[in-house]
């Protein structure tokens, strides 16, 4: 009895396996049935090449060699041969593309010129005659090519239809009618899994307007908001560069005005084998939003300054250092000094730089700009040509209530680098620094206008050129808002916001970093430079558009919380002080900001005074010195809070 149970439950357990594997249609056709498939197709394409040459009247003759009975399998072996030693049944037909048909066509072409063989061999050593009329292998070439290739499209279209009948599918619309716009059309209609019908297209040309492509209506741009407002449409994919950032802006506020999500295609360049996947299409990031005009750069002057140069990036850890490495390590650079405090960042570069970039010629270096020993070997070791500097304490509310740490790393660490670099006479030291520096309310921004005022007085007297970049805040670095707006929405809300007017300039690290390698390739030593970073962003209307991205209403799905401006804060962000002019460059992007320079005695007699408070922590001494150091240094009221002692010594 229980051996019956037992056969009983494994025949009804196998059964359901049987079951859950005849899923309709199947995730894959076997190699088996594709092969099986192509033989037919082959026999096909045989019989109606003798059919098509003779006028579908089979000549009358005993000549073995036209007997069809010995033909077909002849052609048969053959086939099969070539296909299996190409393996053209084991590719998945419904991902068939353009490569595929190549393929094809070029395994048709090998068993072809066999036949050839076969027939010259049989003319010269056999029959005195061919075995094939040439005609009919020309013609046979020519159906066998067609019908596999259309077998497998048929095949492919087929998947796709039985694949999504019983299944809702969302509307989706594609802007650009072009080929990128088909390929997108395909990817999103045969991928695995896929629950998406397209609509329609839509596109800036004129005279595609009214016309179609794959059998869909194309539009022109200008119907979007109508179109959206009459068709309940789920998703639009941007495969084509509108021409304009302020065209594609205008195409995602129609999106989000209809709760429409917008996503994007990357560049071709980027395609997986040359083939775009499903995967790749992603939702617009809020880094999309700040789309400006492309920068361009002179690649032969960056070039001329960088390639084989040994080149030291302090702060290579953090979102401006990582993304200077990156775009250094194209001008094949001799050598890469990455130096950081920060070890797990830093080890992930050095396996980006390995992995994706193919970059081996650099050192990683753990340790303290302020550090002067560590510095000063790093120096005497690898004697750098350039530096560019950008390690610094850069949380301004945390910077108000360490003061000490703040001068230690910005306004220290600072002048160790660059005593450093003169005395070892590097060509070039790039300093990043801040529009926080401008008219400076908080620790942080002081700090860095400090360093700018320093760096300016020892390119006086120095041999190396010093710089000096200005430049806002950097979008989606370690710690910004947006990190922390991304997480608020995650959580449910509420969003908490500082002030309603609040407003600062933006550059996401790829801009930024390559205006830092373009101002560095045209400075002669002693400039400050400002980028262009386009006009001041709302903070409010920021954190609205990112709810929006997210599919959601702000204040009704998502609540503002406004908490005031924290310590250090102002409601907008300056980029030049009254006693500051800028001065166009040849680069639209770049300006020079002429300012007052001082005096190498003023500057260093304060740096000996503000070392001695550093070292006591004494910040109220640290505050009144820096204002006496930056006289428009406007600093917030003080929170005072039980800090240990500064652990760091500074060296003079």
């Amino acid at each position: 009895m229980n051996s019956w149970l037992s056969d009983n439950k494994r025949r009804s357990m196998k059964l359901a396996q049987m079951i859950k594997a005849l899923r309709f249609p199947p995730s894959y056709t076997p190699r088996w049935v594709v092969l099986l498939v192509d033989l037919c197709v082959v026999f096909v394409s045989i019989t109606l090449a003798y059919l098509i040459r003779y006028n579908f009247e089979l000549p009358q003759t005993d000549r073995p060699y036209h007997n069809l009975q010995l033909i077909i399998p002849l052609v048969l072996v053959i086939r099969t041969a070539s296909f299996v030693a190409s393996r053209t049944y084991a590719r998945v037909i419904r991902y068939t593309n353009a490569s595929d048909a190549l393929r094809i066509v070029l395994v048709a072409v090998t068993g072809s010129l066999i036949l050839v063989v076969v027939n010259i061999l049989s003319y010269f050593f056999i029959t005195q005659s061919f075995i094939i009329p040439i005609s009919i292998l020309v013609i046979e070439f020519l159906l066998t090519v067609f019908f596999l290739i259309f077998s497998r499209l048929l095949i492919q279209s087929l998947y796709v239809e039985l694949s999504q009948s019983a299944e809702s599918k969302s509307p989706v619309a594609i802007f650009g009618a072009d080929e990128t716009g088909t390929i997108t059309k395909h990817t999103l209609e045969r991928e695995a899994g896929s629950r998406y019908r397209v609509v329609a297209f839509f596109d800036d040309d004129h005279s595609k307007k009214g016309k179609t492509l794959d059998n869909i209506p194309i539009h022109h741009s200008d119907r979007l908001r109508d179109y959206l407002s009459r068709y309940n449409i789920e998703k639009l994919v941007i495969a084509k560069d509108p021409g304009s950032p302020v065209k594609k802006q205008q195409i995602i506020d129609v999106c989000l005005a209809f709760k429409t999500a917008v996503l994007s295609i990357p560049d071709h360049h980027s395609w997986i084998d040359g083939k775009l996947r499903f995967s790749q299409i992603k939702e617009i990031d809020i880094q999309d939003l700040l789309d400006r005009e492309p920068i361009v750069l002179d690649e032969e002057r960056i070039r001329d300054q960088l390639i084989g140069r040994t080149i030291l990036i302090t702060g290579a850890a953090g979102s401006i250092g990582s993304e200077i490495a990156r775009q250094i390590v194209r001008y094949k650079p001799a050598k890469l000094i990455l130096l950081d405090q920060s070890e797990t960042p830093l080890y992930d570069l050095e396996l980006e730089l390995i992995d994706r970039y193919h970059f081996h010629d650099y050192e990683i270096v753990i340790g303290d700009v302020s550090d002067e020993t560590c510095v000063g070997h790093v120096f005497a070791t690898f004697r750098p040509m350039i530096v560019y500097h950008a390690a610094a304490y850069k949380h301004v509310p945390m910077m108000e209530n360490n003061p000490a740490e703040a001068v230690k790393t910005n306004v220290f660490g600072t002048r160790t680098l660059a005593k450093m670099a003169d005395r070892y006479e590097t060509d070039q030291f790039v300093m990043i620094s801040t529009d926080k520096a401008v008219n400076p309310i908080s620790i942080m921004g002081a700090t860095k206008r400090i360093a700018e005022v320093y760096i300016r007085m020892l390119n006086d007297r120095s041999r190396t050129r010093f710089v000096t970049t200005r430049f806002g805040n950097v979008l989606g670095s370690n710690g910004s808002v947006i990190q922390r707006f991304k997480r608020q929405i995650a959580e449910g809300g509420p969003l908490t916001l500082t002030h309603p007017q609040a407003s600062r300039y933006f550059m996401t690290p790829s801009e930024a970093c390559q205006l830092v390698l373009e101002s560095g390739s045209m400075a002669g030593g002693g400039e400050i430079y400002l980028f262009d970073m386009g006009h001041s962003i709302n903070i409010s209307d920021l954190a609205g558009k990112m709810i929006k991205l997210f599919g959601l209403e702000p204040e009704k799905d998502i609540k503002f919380q406004y908490t005031g401006l924290r310590p250090g804060e102002k409601i907008h962000e300056e980029l030049v002080s009254d006693s500051e002019s800028p001065l166009p460059t040849h680069h639209e992007k770049i300006q020079i900001v002429k300012a007052n320079g001082r005096q190498a005695g003023d500057i260093e007699g304060h740096m000996k005074e503000l070392m001695e408070h550093c070292r006591l922590s004494d910040h109220a001494s640290i505050i009144e010195k820096m204002k006496q150091m930056v006289p428009e240094f406007k600093p917030a009221a003080f929170h005072k809070k039980t800090i240990p002692q500064n652990r760091g010594y500074i060296k003079d």
